[in-house]
């Protein structure tokens, strides 16, 4: 068996590239290949039932293409349909959950010792949370999302192409992107902070489970529990790559005339991959790791650029009002099903953005639980709900809301172009301001950026899941797991497209959702017997 996970400053912090410290950088490569337990974690049923049924699902695309599409959009309808509701439901209690935790008592509780303080100062921490976080999303649905609601108002609103369709285009880009995705990164990184930094539990999602299953989360059950989390982390990471490759394959396109097809798309994602496994497998490479931090930089300075460039005055009041019927709307959002229709389009959006969200759950946990110890439970509930959704809301009001403009008062037809490619959407709005060229190649930059550092880092987080909770996992592992991730997107991509990756990755997170509810009803216990045992001790 492995030892637990260190403590106090040997553990060694992650970065936005999903790679440790520098302080621990001459070290990584001796931890990473040491042939002790301790630094490899053991490779036992976890690793083995987890490579086994990913291989078969890669075999089931490859061979039987057909069937696999037939299996996945009938149980995508299904799923949908009997138990679409709980995606709603669940992640809305888990937002009140985490609101009540931040402003009841609890909240003065330290994530580690009661005389640790935050290794990160807070400007740092934020910046490493959407650094990791914010990624290829920004750019595939900043403007594709609230375009296609002008064109398509949800659950018939508004009229399409109408100034009423616009203000719900962006209330319900919000809806998508906000709270409620940032509720389910919370939850489990809290949980997984609070196991891993006040309990000194390993970094597995089984031990979240402790206070409800006992001793139980070394057994089957827990061991299923942490295959569900590697099956979701890594369908969650496929999706991405899908999405990234098609965008990137969109912008050569449009710039160098280069062919959008399967082609190109398999050979960016092998490129890609090779170049993320390669980052996870060194541990610390100052060349990505300079690369994913000036990521920010030109993310800002693309976002400053249409600021200026774009209707300014336009797309600020399109914010407020945007908010305004967001906040008004809110719990009817949060609760609105299917019952009188709508599945298809919940399919395409809000459900598949949830499932999406669940997927990443267990990486971006890992992420936050180690870059936040020290803090309080209120401020990192605050600094994880809050900052990042602020950030995507203004994000999207300023490219979807400009692209908005052009469409309603300019005669553009970039709702068009996206209803023909949802990926030419981005750089269907930037072809209509100055230096094009510029641009579209800063936003390239951006998804392989992007692209690179998230799955660089999930590579690490599977790995180190079917390691026993290793925080050094073997090399070869690392090799593995960044393979089979890139060869699964390929297989998926190749299988469907995109319909094939947003399908897979509803089916498989529905399972995982059960534990994103379970995990905050066993983190509610804990919390709350640690209270009666602390109040004990003091009378």
């Amino acid at each position: 068996m492995s030892s637990p996970p260190r403590s106090g400053a040997e553990t060694a912090p992650v970065t936005p590239s999903g790679s440790v410290d520098e302080s621990t950088a001459q070290n990584t490569g001796e931890d990473r290949e040491s042939d002790g337990p301790h630094r490899e974690g053991r490779l036992g049923s976890v690793f083995w039932s987890s490579l086994g049924i990913s291989a078969l699902v890669v075999g089931w695309a490859v061979v039987f293409t057909d069937n696999l599409n037939e299996v996945t959009t009938a149980s995508l309808d299904w799923v949908t349909a009997t138990f679409g509701w709980t995606y709603l439901v669940v992640t809305l209690a888990i937002l009140i959950f985490l609101v009540f935790l931040a402003f009841s008592p609890t909240g003065d509780i330290r994530l580690g010792k009661d005389t640790d303080r935050p290794e990160f100062s807070t400007p740092t921490w934020f910046a490493m949370i959407l650094s990791a976080v914010m990624g290829i999303g920004l750019v595939s649905y900043g403007v594709a999302e609230p375009i296609s609601h002008l064109a398509t108002p949800p659950h018939g609103l508004a009229e399409p192409n109408t100034p009423a369709a616009a203000v719900r285009a962006l209330q319900y880009s919000y809806f998508d992107w906000g709270l409620h995705a940032w509720a389910i990164f919370a939850v489990f990184g809290l949980a997984i902070a609070y196991s891993t930094h006040r309990k000194g539990r390993r970094t597995l999602v089984s031990q979240l489970f402790v206070p409800l299953l006992g001793d139980r989360v070394n057994g089957p059950i827990g061991k299923a529990i942490d295959v569900l989390a590697v099956f979701a982390t890594l369908f969650g990471t496929t999706t991405s790559l899908g999405l990234g490759a098609l965008q990137v394959n969109n912008g050569l396109g449009t710039l160098f005339g280069i062919p959008v097809n399967s082609v190109t798309q398999v050979l960016i994602i092998a490129a890609v991959t090779a170049v993320f496994t390669l980052s996870a497998v060194t541990g610390v490479s100052k060349g990505i790791k300079f690369l994913s931090q000036g990521s920010s930089l030109l993310a800002v300075a693309l976002f400053v650029f249409m600021l200026i460039a774009g209707p300014t005055v336009f797309v600020a009041n399109l914010y407020i009002e945007s908010m305004g019927r967001w906040a008004t709307d809110f719990f009817r959002m949060s609760l609105q099903g299917t019952a009188f229709g709508g599945l298809e389009w919940m399919q395409l959006w809000t459900y598949f953005m949830m499932a999406w969200w669940v997927s990443w759950g267990a990486f971006v946990g890992v992420f936050l639980a180690r870059i936040s110890r020290g803090r309080t439970i209120r401020g990192f509930i605050m600094g994880v709900l809050v900052v990042p959704s602020v950030v995507f809301f203004t994000w999207f009001t300023v490219f979807g809301g400009t692209a908005i403009h052009i469409d309603l008062f300019q005669g553009g037809d970039i709702a068009k172009q996206t209803a023909a490619d949802v990926n030419s959407a981005f750089f269907a709005t930037l072809e209509h301001f100055p230096l094009t060229g510029v641009t579209s190649v800063i936003a390239i930059i951006l998804v392989v950026l992007f692209f690179v550092s998230g799955a660089d880092a999930n590579t690490y987080v599977l790995s180190m899941m079917t390691s026993d909770g290793s925080l050094t996992p073997r090399r070869p592992v690392l090799i593995l797991w960044g393979a089979l991730t890139g060869v699964t997107a390929v297989v998926l991509m190749l299988a469907g497209g995109l319909t094939a990756l947003q399908n897979t990755v509803i089916v498989t997170s529905l399972p995982f959702l059960v534990i994103i509810a379970g995990l905050a009803v066993s983190f509610w216990k804990e919390l709350s017997a640690d209270r009666k045992e602390k109040t004990d001790v003091a009378h």
